[in-house]
């Protein structure tokens, strides 16, 4: 028996990859994203986290480890660990490995990364990243390549019940020929789900259709679900769709779930472009949880919401306005490893 324990776990390590593709953020300066990996790194070390962080090579991994010394970061083999593994991308939430407990330890699994249903070409680099990063921790990898699975698709409670949005994972341009209930009957088999819940509805400007952006659990049985509060908002009918659904449904315990709204942003734009800004995407690290904010109104409280399900943990706002312009912020870059 193996499952996929919640984010909330104690953590050995969080993963990230240097960010190096400047096609990701057209016409922006690499040092703006650097900056914002630098307060990420320091807000991991400062709770109690060991940082795997990928590099293509040895010159990448000196730029990045200058970059972090001259920010007064510590280099320190102990706390921050480079690995040279070549990446497409940095959105190592996506194509890193997801990691399972068993009775043996920590495994980790390996599906098939094709860039976001071909949406964001290459990504040969980035798909075949998890078998190496199992092999530099020295630990099992369950190859499951046959099957497209991104780990910001899903949603766990590490009591058998998993999150994920209608026509993401199902998507012709993923799993073509996957329906839903093959889908379901592979997350019992390889992450220990018996309770899958479909929410209808992914945000406005999201390529990915990602969960993530949408709701996340708290507690094993509290959800914290996006909502929009603007009736003339894009967003405002679809994510009442998805507090409906998640109102109705049950988790594996036959048991209704707590929902409760999470404010959307104010619309984030960039060269006229709405973004997929969303407070949902925070990541929860051993001490402390870092959510992404977008110098507006609704920052302040979104961060006191978050702050009321995680008293033991610093609550902490990183503006994310830049890193957002590669489709992503905080939850996207980061990939948890369970203690075993």
């Amino acid at each position: 028996m193996r499952y996929m324990p919640a984010e909330w776990e104690e953590h050995r390590a969080t993963w990230l990859a240097w960010p190096h593709n400047k096609e990701h953020w057209p016409g922006m300066d690499l040092e703006r994203i650097w900056l914002t990996y630098v307060r990420i790194i320091q807000l991991l070390i400062s709770s109690g986290e060991k940082v795997g962080v990928l590099a293509d090579d040895a010159l990448m991994q000196e730029q990045a480890r200058s970059f972090l010394w001259k920010r007064d970061v510590p280099i320190d083999s102990e706390i921050i660990q480079f690995v040279h593994i070549p990446t497409n991308s940095s959105w190592v939430r996506d194509w890193g490995p997801i990691f399972v407990r068993t009775i043996h330890g920590i495994w980790a699994t390996d599906w098939r990364f094709n860039g976001w249903g071909g949406e964001y070409p290459p990504w040969e680099k980035d798909d075949a990243a998890p078998t190496k990063i199992a092999e530099d921790l020295k630990i099992p990898c369950l190859d499951i390549s046959d099957i497209c699975l991104e780990g910001g698709a899903i949603e766990v409670n590490g009591e058998g019940t998993l999150l994920t949005v209608e026509g993401c994972l199902n998507h012709k341009k993923r799993n073509p020929r996957l329906e839903k209930e093959n889908l379901e009957y592979l997350f019992r088999d390889e992450l220990g789900v018996t309770n899958v819940i479909w929410l209808p509805r992914k945000i406005a400007s999201d390529h990915t259709g990602h969960v993530d952006n949408i709701a996340r659990f708290v507690y094993t049985n509290v959800i914290l679900c996006a909502l929009e509060d603007d009736r003339r908002d894009e967003n405002y009918e679809a994510l009442r769709e998805n507090f409906l659904a998640l109102e109705r449904a049950r988790d594996a315990k036959g048991e209704r779930l707590v929902v409760l709204p999470l404010p959307m942003p104010e619309p984030v734009y960039y060269e006229k472009e709405r973004l997929p800004a969303s407070y949902a995407n925070f990541y929860i690290a051993n001490r402390a949880v870092l959510v992404p904010t977008f110098n507006c109104s609704r920052d302040e409280k979104a961060l006191k919401l978050i702050e009321e399900f995680f008293p033991r943990r610093r609550v902490v706002g990183i503006d994310c306005r830049d890193l957002l312009w590669g489709m992503g912020t905080i939850h996207c870059s980061a990939m948890q490893q369970p203690v075993a």
